[in-house]
């Protein structure tokens, strides 16, 4: 075997050998993007569960003070007892009325209630 023939013999067997290598990297670097899109899927997803869970409470929130509202609403009060906390601890009509329904009507509760 000449020289020449040598050295073509390892230039080939150095060609396989980087090709193998980048082949190994390239299946390296495959690996990576599937663990790193599985994680990312797995992120998207636990995003998603506590967006819905975060929605879920805000519709349960928002269902709670329209009943706490259908509730209040329910309750009569006097016009007078209105009017009195009014002049007297010169409020709105509407956070008197509120005030009022919260303590079923009863005016002594409410104007201490309010004064405190």
């Amino acid at each position: 075997m000449s020289h020449d023939e040598n050295h073509e013999m390892e230039d080939e067997v150095e060609t396989k050998s980087k090709e193998k290598k980048v082949a190994k990297h390239d299946s390296g670097a495959a690996d990576l993007e599937r663990v790193t899109n599985y994680a990312e899927e797995k992120e998207i997803k636990s995003d998603a569960n506590f967006m819905s869970v975060i929605n879920d409470v805000k519709r349960q929130d928002e269902a709670n003070k329209l009943a706490k509202e259908q509730e209040l609403a329910k309750v009569s009060i006097k016009k007078e007892d209105v009017e009195l906390i009014i002049r007297e601890l010169e409020i709105s009509k509407m956070k008197a009325e509120r005030a009022l329904r919260e303590h079923q009507g009863n005016l002594i509760e409410t104007l201490v209630t309010l004064t405190n």
